[in-house]
Protein backbone atom coordinates (compact mmCIF):
# COMPACT_ATOMS: atom_id res chain seq x y z
CA UNK A 1 0.00 0.00 0.00
CA UNK A 2 1.40 3.71 -0.81
CA UNK A 3 0.57 4.49 2.68
CA UNK A 4 3.12 1.75 4.48
CA UNK A 5 5.67 2.94 1.76
CA UNK A 6 5.11 7.00 2.71
CA UNK A 7 5.10 5.51 6.36
CA UNK A 8 8.42 3.92 5.59
CA UNK A 9 10.67 7.10 4.32
CA UNK A 10 8.81 9.04 7.31
CA UNK A 11 10.31 6.21 9.73
CA UNK A 12 13.92 6.54 7.54
CA UNK A 13 13.70 10.29 8.13
CA UNK A 14 13.38 10.06 11.78
CA UNK A 15 15.96 7.37 12.21
CA UNK A 16 18.63 9.13 10.06
CA UNK A 17 17.85 12.13 12.63
CA UNK A 18 16.50 14.01 9.34
CA UNK A 19 13.38 14.69 10.84
CA UNK A 20 11.92 14.17 14.51
CA UNK A 21 8.72 12.00 15.28
CA UNK A 22 7.05 15.83 16.10
CA UNK A 23 7.11 16.58 12.34
CA UNK A 24 5.15 13.12 11.70
CA UNK A 25 2.08 14.60 10.25
CA UNK A 26 3.97 17.85 8.95
CA UNK A 27 6.13 15.22 6.60
CA UNK A 28 2.82 12.88 5.49
CA UNK A 29 1.09 15.86 4.48
CA UNK A 30 3.74 16.85 2.06
CA UNK A 31 4.85 13.27 0.74
CA UNK A 32 0.94 13.07 0.28
CA UNK A 33 0.47 16.06 -1.43
CA UNK A 34 3.84 15.03 -3.23
CA UNK A 35 2.11 11.83 -4.03
CA UNK A 36 -1.40 12.89 -4.93
CA UNK A 37 -2.66 10.93 -2.12
CA UNK A 38 -5.89 11.44 -0.79
CA UNK A 39 -6.65 9.32 2.02
CA UNK A 40 -5.18 7.84 5.09
CA UNK A 41 -5.64 4.38 6.18
CA UNK A 42 -3.89 2.26 8.39
CA UNK A 43 0.20 2.65 7.63
CA UNK A 44 3.08 0.09 8.57
CA UNK A 45 7.00 0.35 7.84
CA UNK A 46 8.18 -2.00 5.63
CA UNK A 47 10.99 -3.48 6.38
CA UNK A 48 14.74 -4.88 4.32
CA UNK A 49 14.29 -1.86 1.50
CA UNK A 50 17.02 0.34 1.00
CA UNK A 51 16.24 3.68 0.76
CA UNK A 52 16.98 3.57 -3.17
CA UNK A 53 14.79 0.79 -3.49
CA UNK A 54 11.97 2.52 -1.55
CA UNK A 55 12.26 5.87 -3.84
CA UNK A 56 12.01 3.44 -6.81
CA UNK A 57 8.78 2.10 -5.45
CA UNK A 58 7.47 5.04 -4.62
CA UNK A 59 8.31 5.80 -8.07
CA UNK A 60 6.45 3.03 -9.23
CA UNK A 61 2.92 4.52 -7.61
CA UNK A 62 3.75 7.95 -9.05
CA UNK A 63 3.99 6.54 -12.93
CA UNK A 64 1.45 4.18 -12.41
CA UNK A 65 -1.30 7.10 -10.96
CA UNK A 66 -0.06 9.63 -13.67
CA UNK A 67 1.68 11.95 -11.26
CA UNK A 68 4.75 11.75 -13.27
CA UNK A 69 6.08 10.81 -16.71
CA UNK A 70 7.72 7.25 -16.52
CA UNK A 71 11.52 7.69 -17.40
CA UNK A 72 14.91 7.63 -15.97
CA UNK A 73 15.12 11.64 -15.38
CA UNK A 74 11.28 12.34 -13.94
CA UNK A 75 11.94 9.22 -11.95
CA UNK A 76 15.17 10.45 -10.46
CA UNK A 77 13.68 14.08 -9.95
CA UNK A 78 10.67 13.03 -8.12
CA UNK A 79 12.18 10.83 -5.59
CA UNK A 80 14.92 13.76 -5.02
CA UNK A 81 11.97 16.32 -4.43
CA UNK A 82 10.56 13.31 -1.85
CA UNK A 83 13.92 13.31 0.06
CA UNK A 84 14.22 17.01 -0.26
CA UNK A 85 11.10 17.30 1.90
CA UNK A 86 12.48 14.93 4.39
CA UNK A 87 15.97 17.63 4.11
CA UNK A 88 16.46 20.13 6.89
CA UNK A 89 16.73 23.54 6.44
CA UNK A 90 20.48 24.99 5.45
CA UNK A 91 20.11 27.22 8.63
CA UNK A 92 19.72 24.12 10.45
CA UNK A 93 22.76 22.33 8.27
CA UNK A 94 25.01 25.19 8.53
CA UNK A 95 24.59 25.28 12.65
CA UNK A 96 25.07 21.42 12.61
CA UNK A 97 27.93 21.94 10.72
CA UNK A 98 29.60 24.86 13.02
CA UNK A 99 28.34 22.90 16.58
CA UNK A 100 30.69 19.49 14.83
CA UNK A 101 33.12 21.42 14.00
CA UNK A 102 33.79 23.30 17.34
CA UNK A 103 34.49 19.45 18.16
CA UNK A 104 37.14 18.90 15.53
CA UNK A 105 37.28 19.24 11.53
CA UNK A 106 37.11 15.14 11.48
CA UNK A 107 33.69 15.02 13.50
CA UNK A 108 32.48 17.97 11.03
CA UNK A 109 33.29 16.34 7.63
CA UNK A 110 31.96 12.83 9.17
CA UNK A 111 28.73 14.27 10.17
CA UNK A 112 28.29 16.18 6.95
CA UNK A 113 29.31 13.31 4.78
CA UNK A 114 26.92 10.95 7.19
CA UNK A 115 24.14 13.26 6.15
CA UNK A 116 24.93 13.54 2.77
CA UNK A 117 24.65 10.13 2.18
CA UNK A 118 21.48 9.92 4.27
CA UNK A 119 19.47 12.60 2.37
CA UNK A 120 20.80 10.45 -1.12
CA UNK A 121 22.47 13.18 -2.05
CA UNK A 122 25.94 11.35 -2.11
CA UNK A 123 24.32 8.49 -3.82
CA UNK A 124 26.25 5.67 -1.97
CA UNK A 125 24.02 2.96 -3.45
CA UNK A 126 24.62 3.32 -6.62
CA UNK A 127 28.06 4.21 -6.44
CA UNK A 128 28.52 1.10 -4.81
CA UNK A 129 28.08 -0.66 -8.79
CA UNK A 130 31.19 0.80 -9.82
CA UNK A 131 33.73 -1.90 -10.26
CA UNK A 132 37.12 -0.77 -8.69
CA UNK A 133 40.42 -2.38 -8.54
CA UNK A 134 44.20 -1.53 -8.03
CA UNK A 135 47.17 -2.32 -10.34
CA UNK A 136 50.67 -2.13 -9.18
CA UNK A 137 53.77 -0.76 -10.69
CA UNK A 138 56.82 1.19 -10.50
CA UNK A 139 55.02 4.19 -9.74
CA UNK A 140 52.79 2.80 -6.91
CA UNK A 141 49.44 1.12 -6.44
CA UNK A 142 47.12 2.78 -9.06
CA UNK A 143 43.10 2.73 -8.64
CA UNK A 144 41.56 1.55 -11.44
CA UNK A 145 37.47 2.60 -11.13
CA UNK A 146 35.26 1.31 -14.16
CA UNK A 147 32.21 4.07 -13.54
CA UNK A 148 28.09 2.56 -13.64
CA UNK A 149 26.92 5.01 -10.79
CA UNK A 150 25.95 7.98 -12.91
CA UNK A 151 22.60 6.96 -14.57
CA UNK A 152 22.26 6.64 -18.60
CA UNK A 153 20.42 8.92 -20.19
CA UNK A 154 16.89 7.33 -21.22
CA UNK A 155 16.19 8.05 -24.54
CA UNK A 156 13.01 9.47 -24.07
CA UNK A 157 14.50 12.32 -21.88
CA UNK A 158 17.03 13.10 -24.48
CA UNK A 159 14.40 13.58 -27.08
CA UNK A 160 12.41 15.41 -25.05
CA UNK A 161 15.17 17.54 -23.98
CA UNK A 162 15.97 18.49 -27.32
CA UNK A 163 12.92 20.59 -27.42
CA UNK A 164 13.19 22.02 -24.04
CA UNK A 165 15.36 25.34 -23.76
CA UNK A 166 18.18 25.64 -21.36
CA UNK A 167 17.36 26.92 -18.36
CA UNK A 168 19.73 29.89 -17.38
CA UNK A 169 19.27 29.18 -13.70
CA UNK A 170 21.42 28.11 -11.88
CA UNK A 171 23.92 28.88 -14.57
CA UNK A 172 25.88 25.77 -13.97
CA UNK A 173 25.74 22.67 -11.38
CA UNK A 174 28.18 24.24 -9.56
CA UNK A 175 26.35 27.54 -8.58
CA UNK A 176 25.08 27.98 -4.88
CA UNK A 177 21.60 28.53 -6.57
CA UNK A 178 21.12 24.46 -7.02
CA UNK A 179 20.76 24.53 -3.06
CA UNK A 180 17.28 23.36 -3.23
CA UNK A 181 16.52 23.59 -6.84
CA UNK A 182 13.67 21.37 -8.38
CA UNK A 183 15.72 20.03 -11.54
CA UNK A 184 14.45 20.02 -14.86
CA UNK A 185 15.33 17.26 -18.27
CA UNK A 186 18.26 19.48 -18.81
CA UNK A 187 19.49 20.10 -15.20
CA UNK A 188 19.86 17.65 -12.08
CA UNK A 189 17.39 17.86 -9.31
CA UNK A 190 18.91 19.71 -5.89
CA UNK A 191 16.06 19.05 -3.16
CA UNK A 192 18.36 17.72 -1.29
CA UNK A 193 21.63 19.81 -1.71
CA UNK A 194 22.67 21.79 1.90
CA UNK A 195 26.23 22.84 1.00
CA UNK A 196 28.31 24.70 4.04
CA UNK A 197 29.98 28.41 3.85
CA UNK A 198 33.35 28.31 3.74
CA UNK A 199 36.03 31.40 3.85
CA UNK A 200 38.54 30.83 1.09
CA UNK A 201 40.70 33.86 0.05
CA UNK A 202 38.93 36.15 1.66
CA UNK A 203 35.34 35.65 -0.13
CA UNK A 204 32.38 33.28 0.33
CA UNK A 205 32.63 29.82 -0.66
CA UNK A 206 31.12 26.88 -0.26
CA UNK A 207 31.89 22.84 0.79
CA UNK A 208 30.02 19.80 -0.23
CA UNK A 209 29.72 15.80 -1.43
CA UNK A 210 29.85 14.89 -5.07
CA UNK A 211 26.99 12.87 -5.38
CA UNK A 212 28.80 10.43 -7.49
CA UNK A 213 31.98 10.24 -5.66
CA UNK A 214 35.28 8.44 -7.06
CA UNK A 215 37.29 7.48 -3.62
CA UNK A 216 36.55 8.47 0.01
CA UNK A 217 34.65 11.84 1.06
CA UNK A 218 35.34 12.95 -2.25
CA UNK A 219 33.93 16.80 -1.71
CA UNK A 220 33.99 20.60 -3.94
CA UNK A 221 34.96 23.66 -2.53
CA UNK A 222 33.29 26.59 -4.71
CA UNK A 223 33.27 30.25 -5.20
CA UNK A 224 29.83 31.18 -4.52
CA UNK A 225 30.25 33.77 -7.19
CA UNK A 226 30.29 32.15 -11.27
CA UNK A 227 33.36 33.04 -12.01
CA UNK A 228 35.70 31.18 -14.37
CA UNK A 229 38.71 28.89 -12.91
CA UNK A 230 41.99 30.63 -13.07
CA UNK A 231 44.97 29.20 -12.72
CA UNK A 232 46.92 32.42 -10.84
CA UNK A 233 49.00 33.20 -8.02
CA UNK A 234 45.96 33.68 -6.03
CA UNK A 235 45.12 29.79 -6.39
CA UNK A 236 47.96 28.57 -3.85
CA UNK A 237 46.48 30.50 -1.29
CA UNK A 238 43.06 29.33 -1.47
CA UNK A 239 44.16 25.50 -1.27
CA UNK A 240 45.93 27.03 1.50
CA UNK A 241 43.03 28.09 3.25
CA UNK A 242 41.04 24.69 2.22
CA UNK A 243 43.17 22.50 3.94
CA UNK A 244 43.95 24.83 7.11
CA UNK A 245 40.50 24.60 7.41
CA UNK A 246 40.21 20.85 6.26
CA UNK A 247 42.94 19.60 7.61
CA UNK A 248 42.38 15.91 7.42
CA UNK A 249 41.74 16.64 3.36
CA UNK A 250 44.02 17.05 0.34
CA UNK A 251 42.54 19.47 -1.95
CA UNK A 252 43.34 19.94 -5.72
CA UNK A 253 42.24 22.27 -8.79
CA UNK A 254 42.16 21.28 -12.38
CA UNK A 255 44.10 23.05 -14.89
CA UNK A 256 42.35 25.77 -16.62
CA UNK A 257 42.96 25.33 -20.13
CA UNK A 258 40.53 22.92 -22.62
CA UNK A 259 42.31 19.01 -22.97
CA UNK A 260 43.56 19.06 -20.04
CA UNK A 261 41.54 20.99 -17.79
CA UNK A 262 38.50 18.57 -16.80
CA UNK A 263 34.78 19.78 -16.43
CA UNK A 264 33.53 22.60 -15.77
CA UNK A 265 35.48 25.05 -16.52
CA UNK A 266 32.86 28.26 -16.26
CA UNK A 267 33.43 27.86 -12.54
CA UNK A 268 36.02 28.41 -10.09
CA UNK A 269 35.90 25.20 -7.68
CA UNK A 270 38.00 22.68 -6.20
CA UNK A 271 37.86 19.01 -5.59
CA UNK A 272 39.28 17.24 -2.53
CA UNK A 273 38.31 14.81 0.00
CA UNK A 274 40.27 12.23 2.84
CA UNK A 275 42.10 9.80 0.04
CA UNK A 276 45.48 9.15 -0.09
CA UNK A 277 46.26 8.65 -4.00
CA UNK A 278 49.47 6.54 -5.41
CA UNK A 279 50.78 10.42 -6.14
CA UNK A 280 50.88 11.06 -2.69
CA UNK A 281 53.19 8.66 -2.13
CA UNK A 282 55.40 8.56 -4.99
CA UNK A 283 59.38 9.45 -3.77
CA UNK A 284 61.22 12.60 -4.34
CA UNK A 285 63.22 11.78 -7.34
CA UNK A 286 66.06 14.74 -7.39
CA UNK A 287 66.14 17.54 -4.70
CA UNK A 288 67.03 21.23 -5.40
CA UNK A 289 67.15 24.42 -3.89
CA UNK A 290 64.74 27.55 -5.79
CA UNK A 291 67.14 30.51 -4.49
CA UNK A 292 65.15 33.29 -2.57
CA UNK A 293 62.74 30.33 -0.75
CA UNK A 294 65.35 29.01 2.34
CA UNK A 295 62.78 27.46 4.09
CA UNK A 296 60.84 25.57 1.29
CA UNK A 297 62.00 21.99 -0.15
CA UNK A 298 61.70 21.43 -3.90
CA UNK A 299 62.29 18.13 -5.77
CA UNK A 300 60.43 16.58 -8.71
CA UNK A 301 58.48 13.33 -8.11
CA UNK A 302 59.02 10.06 -9.46
CA UNK A 303 55.46 9.66 -11.42
CA UNK A 304 54.61 9.14 -15.19
CA UNK A 305 53.42 12.62 -15.15
CA UNK A 306 55.72 15.53 -14.68
CA UNK A 307 55.36 16.98 -11.34
CA UNK A 308 57.20 19.16 -9.09
CA UNK A 309 56.76 19.01 -5.21
CA UNK A 310 57.25 22.04 -2.62
CA UNK A 311 56.70 21.85 0.84
CA UNK A 312 57.30 24.10 3.93
CA UNK A 313 55.59 25.42 6.93
CA UNK A 314 55.67 29.40 5.60
CA UNK A 315 52.44 29.25 3.47
CA UNK A 316 53.14 32.88 2.62
CA UNK A 317 56.69 31.83 1.01
CA UNK A 318 55.20 28.48 -0.21
CA UNK A 319 52.62 30.23 -2.17
CA UNK A 320 55.38 32.63 -3.62
CA UNK A 321 57.41 29.47 -4.61
CA UNK A 322 54.79 27.70 -6.59
CA UNK A 323 53.65 31.12 -8.00
CA UNK A 324 57.42 31.35 -9.48
CA UNK A 325 56.89 27.85 -11.15
CA UNK A 326 53.73 28.71 -12.40
CA UNK A 327 54.82 31.96 -13.98
CA UNK A 328 57.97 30.17 -15.72
CA UNK A 329 55.87 27.58 -16.88
CA UNK A 330 53.86 29.36 -18.04
CA UNK A 331 56.17 31.28 -20.86
CA UNK A 332 58.34 28.13 -21.03
CA UNK A 333 58.85 26.70 -24.16
CA UNK A 334 61.58 23.76 -25.05
CA UNK A 335 61.51 23.10 -28.96
CA UNK A 336 63.64 19.87 -28.51
CA UNK A 337 61.26 18.11 -26.20
CA UNK A 338 57.93 19.37 -27.97
CA UNK A 339 57.08 21.89 -25.40
CA UNK A 340 55.17 25.47 -26.70
CA UNK A 341 54.44 27.90 -24.74
CA UNK A 342 52.15 29.78 -26.84
CA UNK A 343 51.33 28.91 -30.60
CA UNK A 344 49.28 32.20 -32.80
CA UNK A 345 49.02 33.50 -29.54
CA UNK A 346 47.17 30.58 -27.53
CA UNK A 347 48.38 29.75 -24.40
CA UNK A 348 49.52 26.24 -23.95
CA UNK A 349 51.56 25.96 -20.73
CA UNK A 350 49.25 25.65 -16.83
CA UNK A 351 49.43 23.32 -13.97
CA UNK A 352 47.19 21.13 -12.02
CA UNK A 353 48.07 22.17 -8.24
CA UNK A 354 47.54 19.54 -5.41
CA UNK A 355 47.98 20.23 -1.94
CA UNK A 356 48.08 18.67 1.39
CA UNK A 357 49.46 19.06 5.02
CA UNK A 358 51.51 16.91 7.21
CA UNK A 359 51.62 17.80 10.49
CA UNK A 360 52.42 21.54 10.32
CA UNK A 361 53.63 21.54 6.75
CA UNK A 362 51.80 22.68 4.41
CA UNK A 363 52.82 20.55 0.69
CA UNK A 364 51.78 21.15 -2.83
CA UNK A 365 52.50 19.16 -6.03
CA UNK A 366 52.45 21.13 -9.18
CA UNK A 367 51.63 18.54 -12.32
CA UNK A 368 53.22 20.57 -15.62
CA UNK A 369 50.65 20.64 -17.88
CA UNK A 370 50.15 21.54 -21.77
CA UNK A 371 47.40 21.00 -24.01
CA UNK A 372 48.65 21.33 -27.63
CA UNK A 373 47.96 19.71 -30.77
CA UNK A 374 48.29 18.59 -34.04
CA UNK A 375 47.03 17.42 -37.25
CA UNK A 376 47.80 13.74 -36.38
CA UNK A 377 46.86 14.03 -32.59
CA UNK A 378 43.69 17.19 -32.32
CA UNK A 379 43.11 15.67 -29.06
CA UNK A 380 45.91 17.01 -27.66
CA UNK A 381 49.92 15.48 -28.25
CA UNK A 382 50.29 15.29 -24.10
CA UNK A 383 46.65 13.04 -24.59
CA UNK A 384 46.19 9.23 -24.34
CA UNK A 385 47.60 7.99 -27.58
CA UNK A 386 44.93 6.63 -30.13
CA UNK A 387 45.90 3.04 -29.79
CA UNK A 388 44.91 3.41 -26.05
CA UNK A 389 41.48 5.39 -26.92
CA UNK A 390 39.68 1.69 -26.79
CA UNK A 391 39.98 1.64 -22.72
CA UNK A 392 40.51 5.57 -22.22
CA UNK A 393 39.82 8.31 -24.38
CA UNK A 394 38.03 10.82 -21.82
CA UNK A 395 40.31 14.05 -20.82
CA UNK A 396 42.77 13.54 -18.06
CA UNK A 397 42.10 16.13 -15.37
CA UNK A 398 42.84 16.13 -11.71
CA UNK A 399 41.48 12.83 -10.64
CA UNK A 400 43.61 10.53 -13.25
CA UNK A 401 46.35 12.77 -12.64
CA UNK A 402 46.64 11.64 -8.94
CA UNK A 403 46.46 7.83 -10.09
CA UNK A 404 43.06 7.38 -10.23
CA UNK A 405 41.71 6.14 -13.38
CA UNK A 406 38.06 7.02 -13.86
CA UNK A 407 36.98 4.61 -17.22
CA UNK A 408 34.20 4.73 -18.90
CA UNK A 409 30.35 2.54 -18.28
CA UNK A 410 30.81 0.73 -21.37
CA UNK A 411 33.39 -1.35 -20.11
CA UNK A 412 31.55 -3.04 -17.75
CA UNK A 413 29.56 -5.34 -19.57
CA UNK A 414 32.42 -5.53 -22.36
CA UNK A 415 34.79 -6.70 -20.16
CA UNK A 416 32.81 -9.68 -19.84
CA UNK A 417 32.37 -10.06 -23.14
CA UNK A 418 36.01 -9.89 -23.79
CA UNK A 419 36.68 -12.45 -20.91
CA UNK A 420 34.54 -14.91 -23.14
CA UNK A 421 36.21 -14.02 -26.37
CA UNK A 422 39.62 -14.32 -24.50
CA UNK A 423 38.45 -18.20 -23.42
CA UNK A 424 36.88 -19.10 -26.45
CA UNK A 425 39.17 -17.78 -28.93
CA UNK A 426 36.91 -15.76 -30.55
CA UNK A 427 37.93 -13.34 -33.59
CA UNK A 428 35.71 -9.92 -32.40
CA UNK A 429 37.41 -7.74 -35.09
CA UNK A 430 34.11 -7.16 -36.78
CA UNK A 431 31.96 -6.88 -33.61
CA UNK A 432 30.00 -3.80 -33.24
CA UNK A 433 31.17 -3.12 -29.79
CA UNK A 434 34.14 -5.00 -29.42
CA UNK A 435 36.23 -4.70 -32.35
CA UNK A 436 37.59 -1.45 -31.10
CA UNK A 437 39.66 -3.85 -28.47
CA UNK A 438 40.59 -6.51 -31.10
CA UNK A 439 44.32 -5.42 -31.55
CA UNK A 440 44.56 -5.28 -28.11
CA UNK A 441 42.75 -8.11 -27.10
CA UNK A 442 45.10 -10.49 -29.43
CA UNK A 443 48.56 -8.90 -27.88
CA UNK A 444 47.08 -9.98 -24.34
CA UNK A 445 46.16 -13.62 -24.81
CA UNK A 446 49.49 -13.34 -27.00
CA UNK A 447 51.16 -12.49 -24.25
CA UNK A 448 49.03 -14.97 -21.49
CA UNK A 449 49.24 -18.37 -23.05
CA UNK A 450 48.59 -19.36 -19.21
CA UNK A 451 44.66 -17.79 -19.00
CA UNK A 452 42.06 -20.45 -17.94
CA UNK A 453 38.52 -19.38 -16.64
CA UNK A 454 40.22 -18.97 -13.45
CA UNK A 455 42.55 -15.72 -14.25
CA UNK A 456 40.93 -14.53 -17.32
CA UNK A 457 39.30 -11.42 -15.52
CA UNK A 458 42.58 -10.90 -13.27
CA UNK A 459 44.64 -10.80 -16.56
CA UNK A 460 42.43 -8.27 -18.34
CA UNK A 461 41.92 -6.12 -15.43
CA UNK A 462 46.06 -5.93 -14.49
CA UNK A 463 46.20 -5.02 -18.43
CA UNK A 464 43.69 -2.18 -18.51
CA UNK A 465 46.52 -1.09 -15.16
CA UNK A 466 48.96 -1.17 -18.00
CA UNK A 467 47.36 0.42 -20.39
CA UNK A 468 46.08 3.92 -17.65
CA UNK A 469 49.52 3.64 -16.55
CA UNK A 470 50.69 4.35 -20.21
CA UNK A 471 47.84 6.82 -20.52
CA UNK A 472 49.82 8.73 -17.34
CA UNK A 473 52.92 8.11 -19.12
CA UNK A 474 51.36 9.45 -22.53
CA UNK A 475 50.18 12.80 -20.41
CA UNK A 476 53.50 13.83 -18.92
CA UNK A 477 55.12 16.65 -20.71
CA UNK A 478 58.43 14.93 -20.01
CA UNK A 479 58.72 11.64 -21.21
CA UNK A 480 60.50 9.00 -18.41
CA UNK A 481 63.32 8.54 -20.68
CA UNK A 482 66.86 10.01 -20.65
CA UNK A 483 66.00 12.26 -23.44
CA UNK A 484 62.61 13.52 -21.71
CA UNK A 485 64.49 13.18 -18.42
CA UNK A 486 67.63 15.30 -19.17
CA UNK A 487 64.70 18.42 -20.72
CA UNK A 488 63.29 18.06 -17.12
CA UNK A 489 66.52 19.20 -15.72
CA UNK A 490 66.87 22.04 -17.79
CA UNK A 491 63.41 23.75 -16.77
CA UNK A 492 64.15 22.86 -13.05
CA UNK A 493 67.57 25.08 -14.09
CA UNK A 494 65.51 27.67 -15.01
CA UNK A 495 63.76 27.41 -11.74
CA UNK A 496 66.85 27.99 -9.81
CA UNK A 497 67.55 31.04 -11.73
Amino acid sequence: MITDLIQTLIEYGIEKGLIYREDEIYIRNRLMQALKVDAWGSAEKLDGLTIDELLGKLADYACEHGVIEDSGAYRDIFGTELMGILTPAPHEVNAKFAEEYRKSPECATDWYYRFSADTNYYRAGVISRDIRWKYDCEYGSLDITINRSKPEKDPRDIAAARNMKKAAYPACQLCLENTGFHGTLTHPARQNLRPVPMKVGGGDWSFQYSPYGYYNEHCIVFNNEHIPMKIDASVFGKLFDIIETLPHYFVGSNADLPIVGGSILSHEHFQGGRYTFAMEKAPAETQFDLPGFPDIKACTVKWPMSVIRLNGTDKAQLSAACDKILRLWRGYSDESAGIFAETDGTPHNTITPIARRHGDVFECDLVLRNNITSEDRPLGIFHPNPSLHHIKKENIGLIEVMGLAVLPARLAPELELLEKAMLDGTDISADEKLGCHSEWLKDVIARHPEANADNADAILKKEIGAVFEQVLLDAGVYKRDDKGQAAFMRFVEAARK
